[in-house]
């Protein structure tokens, strides 16, 4: 994961459930280790793990105050996630709306066979 573009580790780091919840509760707000690791069955060893990835991914900052080291949610790589799903999210629009045509144009065609006199 070292060598990869920055979207690749992105992805990497979401596609793990427990960096997700945790990136969902920081987006509350900072938190420390301590209270990202309460609702998870895992050491502290454990969090401190998915935590790493994290931030060696840009979606957390560890900061320093005292004992304390809060853990705060870094959304700008998240945004260049949403730019990457928004180009499918278009062209899937664009699909969706050229079905959408297509099968109104079958409707209107079976509707006017439907009207259409008999011999």
């Amino acid at each position: 994961m070292l060598n990869s573009d920055p979207l690749s580790v992105t992805f990497a780091a979401l596609a793990d459930p427990t960096r997700r919840a945790i990136l969902g509760r920081l987006a509350h707000g900072e938190a420390t280790v301590m209270e990202l690791a309460k609702p998870f069955d895992m050491t502290l060893p454990g969090i401190s793990k998915h935590l790493k990835v994290l931030e060696r991914a840009g979606l957390i900052t560890r900061g320093r105050e005292a004992q304390w080291r809060p853990c705060k949610l870094d959304a700008k790589r998240l945004k260049d996630v949403s730019e990457w799903i928004e180009e499918y999210r278009r062209f899937w629009e664009a699909s969706l709306d050229r079905l959408d045509e297509y099968l109104r144009d079958i409707q209107a065609k079976e509707k006017d066979a439907r009207e259409k006199p008999r011999p």
